[in-house]
């Protein structure tokens, strides 16, 4: 009788198909280590914190608090709580 060999010993004969995700089309070019549908609220995370990246961008480029929550359709108050988040996260990573 033929000894066959269980599927997780053979990756490469395995019919994978990299469907990829919401955020990139192929699993293989994502740029994270983990893939965060994986991960507890991780597209949640990464959403929020590029939203909070360009908030901080159009506050650089000179548009007034009230301004970029109209934009995003959020309150003052969470344009400021968010734009701190990001000053934070680049002090933090400044040292």
């Amino acid at each position: 009788m033929e000894e066959r060999l269980p599927w997780d010993l053979l990756p490469e004969e395995f019919p994978y198909e990299d469907r990829g995700c919401d955020l990139f089309p192929s699993c293989l070019s994502c740029p994270f280590p983990d893939c965060l549908e994986e991960e507890p609220w991780g597209k949640a995370k990464f959403l929020k914190h590029r939203r909070a990246e360009r908030m901080r961008e159009l506050k650089k480029g000179g548009k007034s608090v009230k301004e970029i929550a109209r934009i995003f359709e959020v309150s003052t108050r969470t344009v400021q709580r968010w734009l701190k988040v990001v000053e934070v996260a680049e002090v933090a990573s400044q040292n």
